[in-house]
């Protein structure tokens, strides 16, 4: 009978040891290491939720590190400089180096695949840097970027980004892939339909003479991407935003009106809700309630607008936990 008992915890302890270590391996880590950077403090701040950041005080050589639960794809930036991606149960180390307030080096290390993509978007990173390619267009019209010269240079990225992501071969798990050239998109076609009509207002030089060719083909042939992955990208997110008034705009002119963009939060909340379907709208819908919270004002606006979403939109209950969150 003693024996029996034995057998029974022995087998209980290695039932529950692994219980446990399934649930460690669901866990996701990303740590870093961070040299010549003067601020006090380190910051990891996840692009798609506020529920998923840490701080740290510097000290030069110390590893920081932040272990969380995530089901999806997440990025992190490190500081609100250095981008990095993590699939659920990635394990990444970065290693980062200063000079002044400008990273000089980025080297990485853990689970193979995360080392893989992250170079990768390491790399990406460096061609913009190399190309001189401006991540806000206003940044562009500051030092009077042509239209004609983003265009060329958008479609460089793109094609240079998938040459970058062809190399890279199978390193690159499907989800990442996606979520990539989503990225690249939502800043090339956004820069597309948005840039010659920023251009326009501030540097007084219509459409037609901007020597872009037909302005208002300029999405034709082009097919929204509809996957989880591609939809936690925010440049494409931003670019699905500015799809709506494109796709709008471009049926006045061709019927000779004028289409009006929304004036409220809640006019663009009903506009989005009408346009888009699927996770397309549910993502959209969250991401504007999202910055109108945190926009903080007027707050008694958005009850019957988060009601309302909740019943007939959302798809992603994560969403309504980080809406919640934020309203607490």
């Amino acid at each position: 009978m003693y024996m029996i008992r034995r057998i029974l915890i022995g087998c209980v302890c290695l039932l529950c040891s692994v219980a446990w270590e399934t649930v460690q391996a669901k866990k996701t880590v990303l740590s870093a290491e961070i040299y010549g950077y003067r601020a006090e403090m380190v910051y990891f701040d996840c692009f798609q939720t506020p529920l998923l950041r840490q701080e740290f005080h510097t000290n030069p050589g110390e590893e920081h590190i932040y272990s969380f639960d995530t089901e999806r794809m997440v990025t992190f930036a490190i500081n609100g400089k250095t981008t990095v991606l993590l699939m659920p149960g990635d394990s990444l180390h970065v290693n980062l180096r200063y000079e002044g307030k400008q990273v000089q080096a980025v080297e990485f290390s853990g689970t193979a695949e995360a080392v893989a993509q992250n170079r990768l978007l390491r790399d990406i990173a460096q061609l913009k840097r190399t190309m001189r390619y401006k991540s806000q267009l206003l940044a562009c019209i500051a030092v009077d970027v042509k239209p004609k010269e983003r265009f060329e240079a958008s479609r460089v990225l793109s094609e240079q980004s998938r040459k970058l992501l062809e190399k890279a071969g199978k390193e690159i798990r499907p989800e990442v892939s996606s979520y990539i050239l989503a990225d690249i998109e939502g800043s090339v076609y956004n820069s597309f339909m948005e840039y010659p009509v920023m251009y326009a207002e501030t540097r007084r030089l219509p459409i037609e003479k901007q020597e872009i060719g037909d302005y208002w083909s300029v999405m034709d042939g082009y097919s929204l991407r509809t996957d989880k992955n591609a939809l936690q990208s925010l440049d494409y997110i931003g670019m699905l935003m500015r799809y709506m008034f494109f796709v709008n705009e471009k049926k006045a002119h061709e019927s000779g009106t004028t289409y009006t963009r929304p004036t409220s939060f809640e006019e663009g909340y009903r506009a989005y809700a009408a346009f888009y379907t699927g996770d397309v709208r549910d993502v959209v819908l969250y991401t504007i309630i999202c910055n109108f919270i945190r926009n903080g004002k007027n707050l008694d606006r958005i009850d019957d607008v988060v009601k309302e979403y909740k019943k007939k939109y959302n798809r992603n209950k994560e969403y309504v936990h980080i809406i919640e969150t934020l309203l607490q």
